[in-house]
């Protein structure tokens, strides 16, 4: 399977990736692309320009070109575009330009686990964090993911609860019948 874990940050996506990824030992993991390219020396500015956010998404979009199988993504071309769309200069942005390759690269993973701000907030956020952006990413990748506004061809689970119960959600959608190699 390939499984995209979507959040905005501070969701604990990337925590639950980690976690699930310990139960599946022969899944490979996949970073953030912000992070992938920062490893290749692609400096983003200190609040990223829609200029390092098509770079993310254009990398974002390369990872998912490649046909490989047993793989977990933390991020996907989804969350990167949510990101583009709620930016303050999200005018400068056309999205009508990726939209196709978006939904194409969607259409090649087979679970998009979300991972989304419950109330109570689950997570620490500081104060230099900007709680207004977080919440429009969030409500945005809803609008995306689970009420489906763009059509992306690809089977969406909401986790929802600690982490010991997200955990629990994923494994048993992914130990489902027919649901691994």
């Amino acid at each position: 399977m390939r499984i995209a874990f979507s959040g905005t940050h501070r969701s604990g996506k990337s925590t639950l990736l980690e976690c699930v990824s310990e139960l599946l030992p022969r899944y490979t993991s996949v970073d953030e692309p912000y992070y992938l390219l920062e490893e290749e020396g692609y400096e983003s500015g200190k609040s990223p320009s829609i200029d390092d956010f098509e770079a993310q998404l254009e990398k974002s979009l390369s990872l998912l070109e490649e046909d490989e199988a047993n793989v977990l993504f933390d991020r996907s071309p989804a969350d990167v575009l949510a990101y583009l769309l709620t930016h303050d200069d999200a005018s400068a942005f056309d999205a009508d330009e990726w939209r196709d390759r978006v939904g194409e690269a969607m259409a090649t993973l087979d679970l998009v686990v979300f991972v989304p701000i419950e109330d109570p907030d689950r997570i620490a956020v500081p104060s230099h964090e900007d709680r207004d952006q977080r919440m429009a990413v969030h409500e945005k990748l809803e609008e995306m993911l689970l009420e489906n506004s763009l059509s992306f061809d690809v089977e969406v689970l909401r986790v929802e609860g600690d982490l010991p119960d997200r955990v629990r959600q994923v494994m048993r959608r992914i130990d489902a019948p027919g649901a691994r190699p």
